[in-house]
């Protein structure tokens, strides 16, 4: 990949992610570009509240829930995760699997996988650094949501957890896992009208 991506790579599932913005019929969208090693999980089952996402598999065999469905798309096949949807994948194969996808609208997709890379990269295996990963999830609460337990106690537990944070200091300056100021979006190329926010970080509150 060159320098026209935005590259993410999680350390404990080999996940590789490359991420651009590009301009289709006027509509701002996200191209993705991603790989996962055999028997790995991707994501856990999240929810974008105002992107819809397209995915086609290149090669190996794409397992995901979907609102509760379980499907499994082929090399060559499309998997449609529509704007709202509870959905997860993981590759259940044996051979690696390679995808495409595409985000539309994008809205801070881009910028929320940046933060969350770093702050899983940051802490154990399935262990992300609990001050850390509730800041990410209380900033982009309007948009994405990780659904690690029912949400009317998210919404309770996830604000207490920064509010305790913030007075520890643990969201001091700018040297910790998924801090804002770090996380920008993904190129934008293919078209001229670039938006006067490209290349700063979003804040999604």
């Amino acid at each position: 990949m060159t320098t026209d991506w935005l590259t993410l790579g999680n350390r404990h599932t080999g996940e590789q992610l490359h991420l651009r913005r590009i301009v289709r019929g006027g509509e701002m969208c996200l191209e993705l570009k991603g790989s996962l090693p055999p028997r790995q999980d991707g994501p856990p089952l999240h929810i974008h509240y105002k992107e819809h996402e397209e995915g086609t598999v290149i090669a190996g065999t794409l397992s995901a829930e979907v609102d509760g469905r379980q499907i499994e798309v082929q090399a060559g096949g499309t998997a449609p995760l529509p704007m709202g949807s509870a959905h997860r994948w993981w590759n259940a194969g044996d051979d690696t699997l390679v995808f495409e996808g595409v985000t539309k609208p994008v809205v801070d997709l881009d910028v929320y996988l940046g933060a969350a890379f770093e702050v899983l990269n940051s802490g154990p295996h399935n262990r992300p650094p609990l001050f850390y990963i509730a800041h990410l999830a209380w900033r982009h609460r309007k948009t994405q949501a990780v659904l690690f337990a029912p949400q009317w106690i998210q919404r309770v537990l996830v604000p207490a957890v920064v509010l305790v944070g913030t007075l520890l200091g643990r969201y001091r300056g700018t040297n910790w896992p998924g801090c804002p100021a770090r996380c920008s979006t993904a190129p934008l190329v293919g078209d001229d009208e670039a938006s006067p926010a490209q290349g700063r970080a979003v804040n999604a509150a």
